[in-house]
């Protein structure tokens, strides 16, 4: 039996629609069982302590467990392609952070592409570092730093936790705009660069909230400035680095990454998800005392700052000719 074009047409027109809308239905229902989200650092580090914030909160949110999984090593790298190599279905996510924005540039074969090969998902957070130094540094102020290390080139040594991290960019950053000599030296850790910045083998770190403030507060070391836009509330009293150094800002951005194809149903249902659990009092709470600044907003959003933040930490790395190890 010869059918009419006419219903010809239409039959094909709903076969062809079908995967579609199976693939609609199939996301609507997501997630069906439990998510992995990669912490591409061992634990304890920043991208694990977030994947286990946010992690709990989505367990309950959506009826899944979502599992924390640490995959460690070459700078995040290793953890974010597995994430990259995962089917695009929702049930592998990524720790996205400014590492991936600074990798881009500091390795010259990477496996894949970050802006590429991840899908912005949602922003959680931004935090910043605190330029400390030992207290034998004759400086309270930065205005002091700089005179200090311009009046003595090549004769302070600022540590980092290694090669490329966002603190060893942060330090490069300001001495391009500070206009002044520092060594680099760096560690393999936090707890390495802190133990000798307080020993006096090193004279600055720019380093993170979590890191540093203890030790400020014991005396241990002195801070100088924030490296955020704006003041930071668990140290008021101490300036931004951007007070003197017009235009200086270094942070670290930090949120959900998804394989590139995943249907735009999970990533705005997870969206929706991260947005509401920044926005719950109790975890808003816990994220701040992190010390940064909580990143609500699209999709969109995310991946602009981590497009803008891949095209300035390159401009530093090249200007440096930071080489990965």
């Amino acid at each position: 039996m010869k059918l009419p074009r006419r219903t010809f047409l239409h039959l094909a027109a709903g076969v062809a629609a079908l995967p579609a809308a199976s693939r609609i239905a199939w996301a609507q229902s997501y997630p069906t069982r439990p998510v992995r989200i990669i912490a591409p650092t061992a634990p304890g580090g920043a991208p694990d302590i977030l994947a286990r914030l946010i992690g709990p909160w989505l367990s309950e949110r959506l009826g899944q467990q979502f599992v924390v999984e640490n995959r460690p090593g070459s700078g995040n790298n290793i953890g974010t392609e597995v994430v990259v190599r995962a089917a695009p279905d929702g049930y592998t996510l990524l720790i996205a952070s400014s590492s991936n924005a600074i990798n881009a540039t500091l390795y010259d074969k990477l496996n894949f592409v970050f802006l590429r090969d991840i899908a912005a998902v949602a922003g959680i957070i931004s935090l910043p570092f605190v330029m400390v130094v030992n207290p034998s540094v004759p400086a309270k102020t930065i205005p002091e730093f700089t005179a200090y290390a311009k009046a003595n080139p090549g004769k302070i040594s600022f540590g980092s936790p290694g090669i490329g991290t966002p603190g060893h960019v942060a330090g490069e950053l300001f001495k391009m705009m500070a206009g002044v000599e520092m060594i680099h030296v760096p560690y393999r850790g936090g707890g390495a660069v802190l133990s000798d910045l307080i020993g006096g083998q090193i004279q600055v770190l720019f380093g993170s909230t979590s890191l540093t403030v203890e030790q400020v507060m014991a005396g241990k070391l002195r801070a100088l400035a924030v490296t955020s836009a704006t003041r930071w509330e668990g140290l008021p009293d101490i300036p931004t680095v951007g007070d003197f150094v017009p235009g200086y800002e270094a942070s670290s951005l930090f949120g959900l990454g998804a394989p590139n194809k995943t249907p735009l149903e999970i990533i705005n249902t997870l969206n929706r998800e991260t947005n509401a659990a920044l926005d719950d009092p109790k975890l808003k709470r816990r994220l701040v005392e992190l010390g940064g600044t909580l990143l609500p907003g699209s999709p969109a959003d995310f991946s602009k700052l981590i497009a803008d933040d891949t095209e300035k930490w390159g401009k530093v790395i090249r200007a440096a000719n930071i080489k990965a190890d």
